[in-house]
């Protein structure tokens, strides 16, 4: 956070000082927190009213880990330093906003999509760093909380600022681009995760749409332009439009695209500039296109292609349970993708699955893909389809919701089995896999695969040499 003071947040907030003499005294320098845990030295702790927990309960503890004050909507104890406001929701989008106006050269780069948000972010993190201290989201920061946490990690000298937005329906991303307005703006597809919400694709794809509304006409909107629902965002936006993707017409574009052994893509970028080859160190087909929305907006502020391909090639996963892959010490290799699932990203991971078998048993620990709405079972037996479509050798299905994937995948050659739950998978698993096995975990974060997918990795666990987690 870029020093403030407790005056200066009540002024910009609307909200009244209580609990200090001196309000001009009392300086906010570290990090701000919802989580009283995450305090330190020279925090400000904003209390939220969330589902489940009043963070005014846990002033005191984030006082204690060093906390010089707190936001909060009513009066806590006299003798802490705090600004009460009316809404704190409001007030903490309202300290955001006030950061990035104060920071009129910084780049703010916006994000979003149906999958694949959380490991571009990090891969344009750790690209754009090479020109300039960069911010970008932890974890899967992308709502009206995440945006401004990440938004007040920006200190004086940030040059860069990369935002994950989200959205669980209309008017959530243009909410976000107000308290972060974008320069440049990547969307990178529209799929069907959170189709129980949206009600359609055509829904979800007006809402991923806000964000390109919300550029400026000297800004940049990078599209996929292999997605026809993205490519017809062009026409809701002012800024100027960069097609990415495999189509001919696509401004930044990748050919000759391969998979590894290990399943890592291998492509060549062309530009208009010319054309460099690259190879990630991310396993998926499904990263090429990050990467080529990452390389397009790398483009635009100047890096020359070979400093891109060579940030891209080093880039390494950030954000766990990400297609994090760990080599048991028993040569079993676990593919934890597991911290969220769509029909999109399902079939991704089945194919980057199949790709690394190289004549491995595969297994498909698949759980359920949840807030599809009327089509969760046409789309869960779609994926069991897909599962044996892809060779996948057993299905191991997990979990009443996923149930109908049984179905899809019965009659192919792929060995199917349905359990209850994680803790029956885990051990029909560990009576059977052996040595030289590839082991997939994919399921939404919610149905709890990716511990699974933990105790399985660190069971007789011995450091990938090839530094593949």
């Amino acid at each position: 956070m870029i020093p403030v003071t407790l005056a200066q947040i009540a002024a910009l907030t609307g909200g009244v000082v209580v609990g200090t003499d001196d309000p001009d005294a009392v300086l906010v320098t570290g990090d701000v927190v919802t989580d009283s845990r995450a305090a330190q030295a020279g925090s400000l702790y904003v209390a939220r009213i969330g589902e489940h927990a009043d963070g005014h309960a846990f002033i005191p503890s984030a006082l204690a880990n060093g906390a010089v004050a707190a936001l909060v909507s009513r009066v806590a104890p006299d003798e802490v330093p705090q600004v009460v406001v009316d809404d704190v929701q409001a007030a903490f989008a309202s300290l955001a906003r006030w950061v990035i106006d104060t920071h009129p050269d910084l780049l703010v780069v916006g994000i979003t999509g149906s999958s694949g948000k959380t490991s571009t972010k990090d891969l344009l993190g750790e690209v754009l760093r090479l020109t300039g201290p960069t911010i970008a989201p932890e974890g899967s920061f992308n709502s009206e909380v995440g945006v401004p946490l990440t938004v007040c990690r920006v200190r004086p000298e940030t040059r860069n600022l990369v935002v994950e937005m989200g959205a669980r329906g209309l008017g959530h991303i243009r909410y976000l681009t107000q308290i972060a307005p974008p320069r440049i703006g990547v969307v990178l597809n529209v799929g069907t995760a959170h189709m129980g919400e949206f009600g359609s694709r055509e829904a979800i794809a007006v809402a991923k749409a806000e964000l390109v509304e919300a550029l400026p006409a000297h800004g940049v909107a990078v599209l996929n332009g292999d997605d026809p629902a993205v490519r017809a965002m062009a026409a809701r936006t002012r800024a100027q439009v960069v097609l990415v993707g495999e189509a001919a017409d696509c401004v930044v574009r990748a050919e000759h695209v391969d998979l590894d052994d290990r399943g890592r893509p291998r492509f060549d970028l062309v530009t208009p500039e010319g054309q460099v080859p690259v190879a990630l160190d991310l396993v998926g087909r499904h990263h090429v296109g990050n990467a080529l929305a990452v390389a397009a907006v790398a483009r635009e502020v100047g890096m020359s292609l070979a400093d891109i391909a060579d940030t891209l090639a080093a880039a390494r996963p950030i954000s766990r349970w990400r297609m994090e892959v760990t080599v048991r010490s028993d040569g079993v290799t676990v593919v934890n993708d597991a911290y969220n699932a769509n029909p999109d990203s399902m079939r991704a991971a089945l194919e980057a699955l199949a790709a690394m078998a190289s004549g491995r048993r595969t297994w498909a620990v698949l759980g359920s893909m949840l807030e599809l709405g009327e089509e969760s079972e046409a789309e869960h037996e779609a994926i069991g389809a897909h599962a044996a479509h892809t060779g996948v050798d057993e299905l191991l299905v997990v979990g009443d919701g996923a149930r109908a994937m049984v179905g899809g995948a019965t009659g192919s050659a792929t060995v199917v089995r349905w359990v209850a739950d994680a803790a029956r998978a885990g051990a029909l698993l560990e009576a059977e896999l052996r040595s030289g096995d590839v082991v997939l975990f994919k399921s939404s974060r919610d149905a709890g695969l990716r511990w699974l997918g933990e105790e399985v990795a660190a069971a007789t666990t011995d450091p990938d040499p090839e530094g593949g987690r």
